[in-house]
């Protein structure tokens, strides 16, 4: 299937990578400060961008531009600085959970069948 890359297609995908990495910082905030809810919050924050950008642009590169947004955020946030420390603390199993929820919630939303698309049959391929 081809899509059609308009202005504004690509401008709510910038506007989605940027919201990805925003999302990214906040979730490792959260997730730092308050263990058992601020990881539940990160992870329906993470849930709630990464389905909007399904329904937005009702393909699944709306979840995966924001998911590269989030991990670069992650990436970023959990490398030692020069000075031999870390931005963030990354210790705990909080973080750790974090990252698989956040690949689990992104591969759910970007697998997801729309409404108006057909159910694909095991003896009929979809096309």
């Amino acid at each position: 299937m081809t899509t059609t890359w308009t202005p504004a297609r690509i401008v709510a995908l910038v506007v989605l990578l940027v919201l990805g990495a925003l999302t990214g910082v906040a979730g490792w905030l959260v997730v730092g400060l308050w263990f058992p809810g601020g990881l539940v919050l990160a992870l329906l924050a993470l849930l709630g961008l990464f389905l909007a950008g399904r329904l937005v642009t009702g393909s699944g590169i709306g979840v995966g531009v924001p998911v590269v947004g989030w991990f670069l955020a992650y990436v970023m946030l959990g490398v030692p600085r020069a000075e031999g420390d870390f931005l963030l603390s990354s210790s705990g199993i909080g973080m750790y959970v974090y990252l698989f929820g956040g690949v689990v919630l992104a591969v759910m939303c970007a697998t997801l069948r729309g409404p108006l698309e057909r159910p694909v049959s095991a003896g009929r391929p979809g096309r």
